[in-house]
């Protein structure tokens, strides 16, 4: 085999690897983690002022603005296929389950709340609970039992 074929048979593992890494960890619910940059201040209570910013001056601390369960927050963006899909299980899983509430933020339109809440990609999902503290995130689009198990946390 020549050096071109070498390299070749390279890249093509590469990326094969790359996908299923990809494919493996897309979607799928961890729980949260400090982040980066973040002010010193408690991580709920930044939330909690980011998400009152949101839906009305002082809805969030009230708890009229969240679902009664649970909010699935998903951050998404204007030419992002796969953040249709997650619009429209995450619809479904509200229709579903009692007392969850689906908020869909652009994401190019908060760049600060992106950069604050450490959101890397779209889509990213964040499950809030009802008091408005960050349960578990997804990156990419989950499935819907993804959703409905992240949701048994609760």
């Amino acid at each position: 085999m020549t050096t071109g074929q070498y390299v070749l048979v390279a890249a093509v593992v590469l990326a094969v690897g790359i996908g299923l890494w990809r494919l493996a960890t897309d979607g799928r619910f961890r729980g949260t983690h400090k982040v980066h940059g973040a002010p010193t201040t408690d991580l709920h209570d930044l939330r909690l002022d980011v998400w009152g910013e949101l839906v009305g001056a002082g809805a969030a601390r009230r708890g009229d603005a969240l679902g009664e369960k649970a909010t699935l927050v998903q951050f998404s963006s204007a030419f992002c296929a796969p953040c249709r899909a997650t619009r429209r299980i995450l619809s479904e899983v509200t229709a579903l389950v009692p007392g969850v509430r689906h908020v869909e933020i652009d994401a190019e339109h908060h760049l600060d709340l992106v950069r604050t809440l450490g959101i890397l990609r779209t889509p990213t999902t964040v499950v809030l609970d009802a008091s408005g503290r960050e349960i578990a995130r997804a990156q990419g689009a989950p499935t819907q039992q993804q959703v409905l198990t992240a949701l048994d946390q609760l």
